[in-house]
């Protein structure tokens, strides 16, 4: 019987997903400590979740007004650590459950984010995962040296070479190059490692790479992409895709879209809904809940994450003053978010009203929200699955540790009584608990046999 996956939508910062969750009264307020992640990644393998995941930034909200006091003064995203570090340390107080962490292919270079992520599932015997994005604003330029955020187009260009590149990379060492006789003074057989020699349009990478293959192959790819170019980029690329969507009719679209579109038809692709869950014993006690969380965000909250995610500053516009086209393409950040606020409102030039009203953004609206008892979450969550929306779910926390440990409390249970998720992990790596297949050597070039040829 076909089994969903789930993953914990985390952040290695102050607050969760939703920016309000450090005010709610059962946050902990640990959350630059090791113990309060340890603690999260346990919870979360207590329900044998496939994975736990962290999305990142690269730079604070500071877009609004060009000033980040809204954003320290009300902790809208305000501290970030770097999630690697935090994740290694979730991972290794852990031994089923995937970390999967993001790091941007606007910024870093594609031999060091090879090596990281290698070095990491190597720590964690194969259960890392990439999630790869292109970044997404000026302030994020601003802390690299650079005057300007590249164009929408152009960074996934630079990102699907990125991405030839760091699979090159992992693909230079066969499996069996290791040999480790001491008696014959032999390490690795040289004839079983491979130079890459990549000369392209943005980058020149020449190895041999410095990380041996893990027990998985290589790190899980995860992408997050819905705008056109966005989504050709994760159809070609993912493994693991994330996806946000207000209505069952749209997820199930968008589902049929991505496991028919060439580049993603013949290849395993998992697709995970986000959602976030308020559950509790009775109806009415998870409406309370939900009301007394929803209460916690402010309008504040939504004006920050809408510029940092477009890109454009919302302060300079009247709030019922309509955006005029220019304006419209101006926003060069995630622009499906753009393109659901114009969708919802109906309207072509949306006022910034429109973009706090259909967004979502910095609210429990940004996401689909089910609200009730466990045996209402698993309903809608099957009616999901079931319906040809997704594979799986992307559970975003409106407080921490609390959501993840009542979800898998109350929730978990009750989708295994009805066989809709496993009750022991199916394998030791990533790979084998998503039911990936484990790349063989070339696995992700094969489509471009000059490359799978220059690697030897």
């Amino acid at each position: 019987m076909r089994q969903m996956k789930l993953i914990g939508f985390l952040q290695a910062q102050n607050c969760s997903n939703y920016p309000a969750s450090w005010r709610h009264p059962l946050a902990q307020a640990n959350w630059a400590s090791r113990e309060y992640y340890e603690h999260i990644g346990r919870a979360l393998e207590a329900g044998k979740f496939h994975l736990a995941f962290f999305d990142d930034r690269l730079a604070i909200p500071d877009r609004l007004g060009d000033d980040f006091s809204e954003t320290v003064r009300h902790g809208i995203r305000a501290a970030k650590l770097d999630p690697v570090a935090v994740a290694l340390t979730m991972g290794l107080a852990t031994e089923k459950l995937g970390i999967g962490v993001t790091y941007s292919t606007t910024y870093y270079e594609p031999f060091h984010v090879a090596r990281v992520f290698a070095t990491v599932d190597l720590l964690l015997k194969g259960r890392a995962a990439w999630n790869v994005v292109t970044s997404l604003n000026d302030s994020e330029a601003a802390n690299f040296g650079l005057a300007k955020h590249l164009e929408h187009d152009l960074r996934y260009d630079r990102a699907d070479e990125f991405m030839e590149v760091v699979l090159g990379h992992w693909d230079t060492w066969e499996d069996d190059a290791i040999v480790f006789d001491r008696e014959s003074g032999t390490f690795a057989d040289p004839g079983k490692v491979h130079r890459l020699d990549h000369k392209g349009r943005f980058f020149s990478s020449r190895g041999p790479f410095t990380v041996p293959r893990s027990p998985q192959g290589h790190p899980v790819i995860i992408q997050a992409g819905q705008s056109g170019r966005g989504k050709e980029f994760a159809a070609r690329w993912g493994e693991l895709l994330f996806v946000i969507h207000p209505h069952l009719a749209t997820a199930q679209k968008h589902y049929r879209e991505l496991k028919e579109s060439p580049a993603g038809r013949g290849r395993e692709i998992t697709v995970a809904a986000a959602f976030y869950p308020v559950v509790a014993e009775t109806q009415a006690e998870a409406e309370d809940r939900f009301a007394l969380v929803d209460g916690l965000a402010r309008p504040i909250d939504s004006l920050v994450l809408l510029s940092e995610v477009l890109n454009f500053d919302f302060a300079a516009k009247a709030p019922d003053e309509p955006l005029s086209d220019e304006e419209l393409r101006a926003m060069t950040g995630i622009q499906a978010v753009r393109d659901r606020v114009m969708q919802l409102s109906g309207k072509p030039n949306p006022t910034v009203k429109d973009f706090l009203a259909y967004s979502g953004r910095g609210t429990l609206r940004e996401f689909p929200t089910f609200v009730g008892t466990a045996a209402k979450i698993a309903d809608q969550m099957e009616e999901w699955f079931a319906g040809g929306a997704c594979d799986g779910f992307v559970i975003a926390a409106t407080h921490v540790p609390g959501t993840y440990e009542d979800f898998v409390r109350l929730v978990v249970p009750e989708l295994q009584r009805r066989g809709l998720f496993q009750r022991e992990y199916q394998g030791d790596t990533l790979r084998a608990n998503l039911g990936l297949p484990r790349p063989q050597r070339g696995y992700l070039l094969q489509r471009d046999p000059a490359k799978l040829e220059a690697l030897g």
